[in-house]
């Protein structure tokens, strides 16, 4: 049964995109080590993997018609408290109702590289504790070891000026957050705004396409091309004694009324039919053993 399970969790993880690219790597320079990697482990009923400084998915172990298999977060940039990296932040998961889900990621001092635990303090806002040993020495999540020169002398000039009381605690903090800002540990708010929109407009776009329709007769002609290419290798599939006749009858008259009318709303009945087709075809190798 746990083969089982780690083979569906593999296809089903191949088949998850994230909504937008990570950040790219920024933080303690020893921590590329973790790049490329990705680390696993079942709690409860959920299989969580974490790909550091990429994303954090979540498969639930279940026989429930809908179980759920997503993106918590996607990479942006860290969490940074008393000169040091706390947490990786990950935004931009799947929907969740109202807003998208979100992952902090704990590094913490371990033996190996593992989850350790996962807590979910408020609806789709996401904690989990990842032990390495990347964290174990003292000085391994400073912050301004891993800065330029030039950035810390302009740190090392803020906290004259606090000491100093030439600027308030407040001004402080929006300064050094700048700061990090510009050594790209942390996202500007323009950034994240354009990150979002520009999710949201790819999503809008893909159900625009899902349903049919389309912005220009050039997307449109492409769109119909790759169909009917679909269509014409899956129609060696109709032979196949697991594929019945009404399926095999759709599709015939399906492809007539395509000659006669190209339309948008055709194309979209189509997907509908090649969908089912292409699960016939999973289900037939899964039965004879194809890979």
């Amino acid at each position: 049964m746990n083969n089982f399970n780690n083979q569906q969790n593999q296809q089903e993880d191949n088949q998850l995109k994230m909504r937008v690219l990570p950040s790219k790597f920024s933080g303690p320079q020893h921590l590329t080590r973790l790049v490329n990697k990705c680390f696993s482990k079942q709690i409860d009923s959920y299989m969580y993997k974490l790909c550091p400084f990429s994303n954090v998915s979540q498969h639930e172990e279940s026989y429930r018609w809908n179980p759920y298999n997503g993106i918590l977060g996607v990479w942006q940039e860290w969490e940074i408290h008393n000169n040091t990296f706390v947490a990786m932040v990950m935004r931009e998961g799947d929907n969740c109702g109202n807003l998208f889900r979100s992952m902090k990621v704990f590094l913490r001092c371990g033996n190996k590289n593992e989850i350790v635990n996962v807590s979910e303090p408020s609806t789709c806002q996401y904690h989990m504790n990842f032990n390495t040993p990347y964290a174990c020495h003292p000085h391994a999540m400073l912050v301004f070891p891993t800065l330029s020169e030039e950035l810390r002398k302009e740190w090392e000039l803020l906290e004259g000026r606090l000491v100093n009381e030439e600027i308030t605690n407040k001004g402080y903090k929006k300064r050094l957050h700048a700061l990090f800002e510009k050594a790209g540990y942390y996202l500007s708010g323009s950034e994240k705004d354009k990150l979002s929109k520009e999710a949201v407009k790819k999503e809008e776009k893909k159900e625009k396409e899902e349903n049919g329709e389309f912005d220009t007769l050039y997307q449109c002609t492409q769109e119909y091309q790759k169909l009917k290419q679909q269509l014409d290798a899956l129609k060696m599939v109709l032979k196949d004694p697991m594929v019945d006749s009404r399926t095999k009858e759709k599709v015939n008259k399906m492809d007539e009324n395509d000659k006669q009318n190209k339309s948008s709303k055709g194309s979209s009945k189509k997907r509908k039919i090649l969908t089912k087709l292409t699960n016939l075809m999973s289900k037939r190798d899964n039965t004879h053993g194809v890979s």
